[in-house]
C-alpha cells in the first residue's frame, strides 16, 4: 500500500535476496554447470526453489498485512489499573513486531494530547503509536521532526466547529444537566475555556442517574451526547467518538475495514468495537459487560486475560485465523 512507510519485513528482505542471488549469479550457473548439470536442470532446479521461496515470501506477506491497523484504547486496556508491571511485555513486544513488519498502531483515547504523552512517559511505554486518536475526537499524526504531534487533515477543525455550533445551540439544555446535577446529585461539573466540558459522579449508580436523565433531555438536542469511562464523562457531539475518529484514519490511510483490528474496555470504546469500523474487535476479560455484549454481537474476540495480556491473546487470535 502507497500509505504504508515502513520496510518490508527482513525476513522476507533476506529471502528476496537470496532468490536475486540463485537465479542470477553466474559463479552459481558455473559451479553448477562444471559438476556436470545440464543447463536445463539448472533452470528447473532454480525455478523449484524460487516457487518454494515465492510462496514462503507470500506467507510471510499475508501474515504480517492481514492487521494493517490497530485501534487500542489506553487507560484499562493497554495500561493495567490492577497495579504493577502496568504494560504487558508480551504485548507490547508483539506490537513491535507488528509495526516492524508494516501494521500501523494507533492510541484510540479519552485523554488528551498533553495527558495522553504524560502516560506514554510515566508508564515507560518502548514504543512509540503511529496516530494518536485523543478525546475520542481528534486525529493526529506525528510532525514532521517527530517530536509534536500535527493534525491529520482537516478533521479537527470540522469536529471543532461542529461542536462550538451545537454547545451554542445546546445552551438550554446543558442548563438543564446543570440544575440538575447541582441540585440532584453530589457529581462535580468540569468546565474548560469554551464552557461545560463534562462532569465526574461520586460513584456508577449516581452516573446512571445522570446519563438517564441526560438521555431525556437530549430528545430536544439529538446531536448532544456524551462519552462516558466510568465515574467521568464527556459532552460531545452525537457524530463525534472514537468509532468515527478511527473511520477518518481508516479512510485517511486507505486501510479497509476488514484489515482493521480494535480493542477496548468501557462504554466509549463500543462505538469502535461494534463491528461498523474495525472487523477485527476485541476486549480483554476486564471490560464491562456492555463491551463484551458489543464484541460478541460483532464476532468479536473477548480474552480471557486482562489489560495488556488480554490485547495480546486477541492479536494472536487473529494473526493466526
Amino acid at each position: 500500500m502507497a500509505t504504508l512507510s515502513r520496510a518490508v519485513p527482513s525476513q522476507v528482505r533476506r529471502l528476496i535476496s537470496f532468490l536475486f542471488f540463485y537465479s542470477s549469479s553466474p559463479l552459481l550457473r558455473r559451479s553448477l554447470g562444471e559438476g556436470g548439470r545440464s543447463q536445463a536442470n539448472l533452470r528447473k532446479t532454480v525455478a523449484c526453489r524460487a516457487s518454494k521461496i515465492n510462496h514462503k515470501i507470500e506467507s510471510i506477506v499475508r501474515s504480517t498485512m492481514h492487521i494493517q491497523l490497530l485501534s487500542i484504547d489506553f487507560d484499562g486496556t493497554l495500561v493495567s489499573r490492577a497495579g504493577e508491571p502496568a504494560l504487558d511485555t508480551q504485548c507490547m513486544e508483539l506490537i513491535r513486531e507488528l509495526q516492524d513488519a508494516g501494521t500501523m498502531w494507533a492510541i484510540n483515547t479519552g485523554r488528551s494530547v498533553d495527558l495522553l504523552e504524560s502516560g506514554l512517559t510515566d508508564f515507560s511505554f518502548p514504543i512509540r503509536p503511529d496516530f494518536i486518536l485523543t478525546s475520542e475526537r481528534d486525529v493526529f499524526r506525528p510532525g514532521q521532526n517527530r517530536d509534536k504531534w500535527e493534525a491529520f487533515g482537516d478533521w479537527n477543525e470540522r469536529c471543532a466547529r461542529d461542536h462550538a455550533k451545537l454547545f451554542n445551540s445546546a445552551q438550554s439544555v446543558l442548563a438543564e444537566v446543570v440544575d440538575f446535577v447541582n441540585q440532584k446529585t453530589k457529581a462535580r461539573l468540569l468546565y474548560h475555556s469554551q464552557g461545560l466540558e463534562g462532569l465526574v459522579a461520586s460513584d456508577d449508580e449516581e452516573m446512571k442517574r445522570i446519563t438517564e436523565f441526560i438521555e431525556q433531555a437530549r430528545t430536544k438536542e439529538p446531536n448532544l451526547n456524551y462519552q462516558r469511562n466510568t465515574v467521568y464523562l464527556r459532552f460531545c457531539h452525537a457524530d463525534y467518538h472514537k468509532g468515527a475518529a478511527l473511520a477518518e484514519l481508516s479512510r485517511l490511510t486507505e486501510v479497509p475495514r476488514e484489515n482493521i483490528f480494535a480493542a477496548g474496555d468501557h462504554h466509549n470504546d463500543i462505538s469502535m468495537l461494534d463491528g461498523q469500523v474495525a472487523a477485527l474487535p476485541s476486549c480483554p476479560a476486564n471490560a464491562i459487560p456492555n463491551v463484551k455484549d458489543a464484541v460478541r454481537a460483532a464476532g468479536g474476540y473477548i480474552a480471557q486475560g486482562e489489560y495488556g495480556a488480554g490485547v495480546y491473546e486477541a492479536l494472536l487470535h487473529f494473526a493466526e485465523k
